[in-house]
């Protein structure tokens, strides 16, 4: 076994054995329509066919007709497969997918658990078409959210344990770095983790101190 593949057997196995109950978060949150409203509220036309890497589940997939979704947990893929979205067992580092074959790749809600987000990220733009997109979301390090999160990972919270999180700055670079011209920024979730009670809307702005920013690179 490959230290990458040692990585995500660790890093998955968790999302593998509780697939239902991460599942079950998605019902009636509002976090989740936050986060859903941010995406469904990026300017930028992203194109057939979509993918997502990481797609747990499928919500979001399922939510923003997404065609295909790549996970390294089977028992998410399964649910996935369910709510109709094609699934393809990989982990980000090793797309097996055709160059310039994706209209747009979507990394909602993964970032912080890759074993090497820029590997991932070069493998996205390897995939897409010219003037494809790549939407990246992330939770940022410096904010009320990023640190929360940081301290579930400190205290060895099964979800976040081998999490990582980033100034939404380092995800600039690394777009940059993989090819891509960022061309869209949003910011959402500023109320702090214990006030969420009401419905947020997206700003165009890279806010450090939100708890959800989404980035588009478009590969040139």
């Amino acid at each position: 076994m490959t230290k990458l593949q040692e990585a995500w057997r660790e890093r998955s196995a968790v999302f593998h054995e509780r697939a239902a109950d991460y599942d079950q978060w998605f019902e009636g949150s509002l976090l989740y329509a936050i986060e859903l409203a941010a995406v469904r509220e990026l300017a930028t036309p992203l194109a057939q066919p979509r993918i997502e890497v990481g797609v747990g589940p499928g919500r979001f997939a399922q939510d923003l007709g997404i065609a295909v979704g790549v996970d390294p947990a089977l028992a998410p893929l399964m649910l996935a497969r369910a709510r109709n979205i094609g699934v393809v067992q990989a982990v980000g580092e090793q797309l097996p997918l055709a160059s310039d074959s994706a209209g747009s790749v979507f990394i909602l809600f993964t970032l912080c658990f890759l074993a090497e987000p820029p590997r991932v990220l070069a493998e996205c733009h390897r995939i897409l078409r010219p003037g494809g997109h790549l939407v990246l979301g992330m939770v940022p390090a410096g904010g009320a959210w990023g640190r929360a999160l940081q301290a579930k990972k400190e205290e060895n919270h099964p979800f976040y344990r081998h999490a990582s999180f980033y100034q939404a700055g380092q995800g600039v670079r690394w777009l940059q770095e993989a090819g891509f011209a960022v061309v869209e920024s949003r910011s959402s979730l500023l109320q702090s983790p214990g006030e969420l009670s009401e419905m947020e809307h997206s700003r165009p702005v890279l806010d450090e101190q939100a708890g959800f920013c989404l980035l588009v690179g478009e590969k040139g």
